[in-house]
């Protein structure tokens, strides 16, 4: 654990109402912000404020905000589908519940997805964002493809349920490289393979499902992103090879026009779990440079 990991008081809050309610978390005292050192805002999608706890908690240095996506954790749950731009726009009332000025931005997966929505539609509301392994099809030689394996997993959610479409996801986003033709034609992976039940309990409340198709077909507002200039750093793990999400970097940042930033590890490199180590205190350090 680093010289930066520190324990500070959390409070939690609320922003909105109803199927509106956003619960967000503020780690430490928000009046030791400042112009240099901002807020850092730490998201993903649909993981929620859990997964970010490790990070949270490596930037004593300033506050940190983190919170429960739309449909996720403390939130309300629901069945319909989820837009990246209902995200950016429960980001942005959290931002401005705040209300301490533009704040620094770590979007990871469907939440790097998110992050670009609001970069797109609230700009000022950021100073500096980090876009982590957006798991896009824009852009990918292969994007047809991935649309048809999105729906084909659409469907197995809502004909069989969770552990048959979690084990197709999981085989997704592991596949290294782009998805040959023939991928739908492979046999169906078995949940039990992943420790998942082929049951099907009736549910339809996952808010990863929720979240597809809208944050796989998410199209980037590439002249607004350009205009960002160097405020946009598009980031990738360098143990994520040629995973669907580190490509999805790698062609936003083409779009755009801006490199691709290394950082350590994987996909949830931030984060560590039995089995799927990451490297919280340097995927740390690399964050704290790229907001210098």
């Amino acid at each position: 654990m680093s010289d930066n990991t520190a324990e500070r008081t959390v409070t939690t809050h609320v922003v909105g109402d109803g199927a509106d309610a956003i619960t967000y978390d503020v780690h430490g005292d928000l009046r030791g912000a400042s112009a240099d050192r901002p807020p850092l805002f730490l998201f993903a999608a649909p993981m929620d404020a859990t997964g970010l706890q490790l990070l949270a908690e490596r930037f004593a240095d300033r506050p940190v905000i983190t919170y429960d996506p739309r449909g996720a954790g403390r939130n309300p749950v629901g069945t319909s589908d989820i837009t990246a731009q209902q995200h950016a726009e429960d980001l942005h009332r959290v931002v401005a519940a705040v209300d301490i000025g533009p704040v620094d931005a770590f979007g990871s997966s469907g939440g790097a997805v998110n992050l670009l929505a609001l970069l797109a539609s609230h700009p000022d509301d950021v100073r500096r964002a980090v876009v982590h392994e957006p798991p896009l099809a824009e852009g990918l030689p292969d994007a047809d493809i991935v649309l048809a394996v999105i729906a084909d997993l659409k469907r197995t959610y809502a004909q069989e349920g969770d552990g048959p479409a979690m084990a197709k996801f999981i085989s997704l986003v592991m596949f290294d490289g782009p998805l040959p033709a023939d991928y739908l034609d492979r046999p169906a992976p078995d949940p039990a393979m992943f420790g998942m039940p082929a049951d099907d309990d009736g549910t339809r409340t996952n808010p990863l499902f929720r979240n597809m198709p809208a944050l796989i077909d998410y199209r980037v507002d590439v002249d607004r992103l350009r205009a960002l200039g160097d405020r946009v750093v598009i980031a990738a793990g360098v143990e994520s090879r040629d995973e669907m999400a580190a490509r999805g970097a790698r062609a936003v940042a083409a779009a755009i026009g801006r490199p691709v930033t290394d950082f350590p590890s994987h996909h949830g490199g931030f984060t560590s779990q039995p089995g799927f180590a990451g490297d919280p205190d340097g995927f740390a350090e690399r964050l704290r440079d790229v907001l210098a």
